[in-house]
């Protein structure tokens, strides 16, 4: 009886092992698609999907959706300094600002909130990446944006703290949301047409508007969920 009894709490130990890494590595919410590969990509109803793992010193993460609408990330980042990774869902535009319309996104997140160093960002690209425009919705831990503060306005249905800098690469606009949001609707046109009539860049041609979370620490393994998401325009 004893080692019947040993046998059943040893099976169990594996049983409850083996859950966890599956919860951990494939999310059973992970419907449609999923992916811990480092570039992983999923391209479905015009969106595309990005685990886009780009920095260093990076954990684990994986990414699974059960549409482009409906997607989220499982990371596990040490608590190092430096960004790991920006999991995102894009929206090609290609259009110049003079020929924009309207182009807006809503968005609905569930996110941690202690323990961990990140930001939920909308990252617009102009086509020739020499301009990177970003609308930071929420942020947690011990993050900042590049550059030097500019002014504060409120433009794109949000108030902002507005910083202007170079990343080496290409020129970053980083709107900095004066309160933490989890969900809204931002007007992106407005954005980008604020910025050409401030003279810092001309009739650019906007490219990818993505949406996702700037990843700079969650130990443990901690789950980032965009419950609703779209682009329109």
């Amino acid at each position: 009886m004893r080692l019947i009894r040993l046998g059943v709490a040893v099976a169990t130990t594996v049983l409850m092992i083996a859950a966890t890494a599956v919860t951990t590595a494939a999310p059973a919410h992970a419907a449609v698609w999923w992916s811990s590969d480092r570039w992983g990509t999923w391209n479905s109803g015009g969106y595309t999907l990005y685990n886009n793992i780009w920095g260093s010193g990076f954990g684990a993460q994986t990414i699974w959706a059960n549409s482009p609408h409906n997607w989220g990330v499982w990371a596990d980042h040490p608590n190092t300094g430096g960004i790991k990774s920006y999991p995102n869902a894009t929206r090609y535009i290609g259009r110049r600002v003079s020929q924009l319309g309207q182009v807006t996104s809503d968005f609905n997140v569930t996110v941690p909130t202690s323990g961990v160093a990140f930001t939920t960002a909308y990252d617009v690209w102009t086509t020739d990446h020499a301009h990177e425009i970003m609308l930071w919705m929420n942020r947690y831990g011990p993050v900042g944006p590049l550059g030097s503060f500019q002014t504060t306005a409120s433009v794109g249905g949000h108030t902002w703290s507005i910083y202007r800098g170079s990343n080496g690469h290409n020129q970053v606009y980083s709107f900095i949301r004066t309160s933490n949001t989890h969900s809204g609707w931002v007007d992106v046109a407005a954005v980008v047409r604020w910025i050409r009539d401030r003279g810092w860049f001309g009739d650019v041609t906007i490219g990818d508007v993505q949406f996702g979370y700037e990843i700079t620490s969650s130990a443990g393994g901690r789950d980032f969920v965009t419950n609703s998401f779209s682009v329109t325009g």
